[in-house]
């Protein structure tokens, strides 16, 4: 399923840029076409990186509980994006994998 429409607290994709591959969180949505994405690594919330959604793939996933936040006004912590987005931008090998390795 394609997401064409940005929202808040929705996670994406960088395609291009030196950034390209990293996984954001959407924190704002402009009108002139782009939006400001923090990971809580590098882009942390009092800086967002401003992105055209042109470079960005959309994914169905979102991030329910900072979205809420977000919706509600209540402070968020760039630690609790960069826990959401670990699983992103760190995957975990499958256990399979380690122990062919190490056999």
């Amino acid at each position: 399923m394609k997401v064409k429409i940005p929202v808040i607290g929705g996670i994406c994709q960088s395609t291009q840029g030196r950034d390209k591959d990293r996984y954001y969180i959407i924190r704002k949505i402009f009108e002139d076409g782009t939006v400001g994405v923090v990971d809580g690594n590098f882009r942390k919330l009092a800086s967002p990186k401003k992105k055209n959604l042109k470079h960005l793939r959309l994914l169905p996933d979102k991030a329910e509980i900072i979205s809420a936040k977000f919706a509600d006004g209540r402070q968020v912590f760039d630690t609790e994006i960069y826990s959401a987005l670990k699983p992103y931008n760190n995957p975990q090998p499958e256990q399979s994998e380690e122990k062919q390795v190490s056999q």
